[in-house]
């Protein structure tokens, strides 16, 4: 009798520990953190519509290719970061406002899988061997790190 009643006691107190950990923070707080994540995000999608509607750039050489595809992948890791990183401060509001504004652009990660399914496209004369996989595997293990720099202080 006494273990279940123990368990039981120390589920509630665990419970109450991370609800009380995520969402607590003022949506006033909260907000501007946000709503400077989604900016910047906004900022490189607008880049990527760009590039979604022009025509395949063509480079003199494979070098001058390889800088172009190397700062797209860069802009769509630093886009998909912001984009993670709003939602985690948006966790630490109960504001449901400021979370459904987090969420809304999440929307923009498709724009991002556009411009790598693009980047094949354009890379059939620059780069033969281009997998649109082996790069989104790799943008999805640089977000960590990207969003680690690009979080705000606390």
């Amino acid at each position: 009798m006494r273990r279940p009643l123990a368990l039981s006691l120390a589920l509630l107190f665990v419970s109450a520990l991370s609800t009380s950990a995520a969402g607590d923070r003022p949506a006033d707080e909260i907000r501007p953190r946000v709503e400077h994540h989604l900016h910047a995000a906004e900022l490189i999608a607008q880049q990527f519509e760009m590039v979604l509607a022009q025509e395949c750039p063509r480079f003199s050489s494979r070098e001058a290719w390889d800088v172009y595809f190397a700062g797209s992948v860069d802009r769509v890791v630093t886009l998909v970061a912001h984009l993670e990183q709003a939602w985690v401060e948006a966790k630490r509001t109960g504001d449901k406002d400021v979370r459904r504004e987090a969420k809304a652009p999440r929307r923009r990660v498709d724009q991002a899988q556009q411009v790598v399914a693009k980047l094949k496209t354009c890379a059939v004369g620059d780069d033969p061997g281009f997998d649109s996989g082996v790069v989104w595997r790799r943008i999805e293990r640089a977000v960590p790190q990207r969003q680690s720099e690009i979080a705000l202080p606390r």
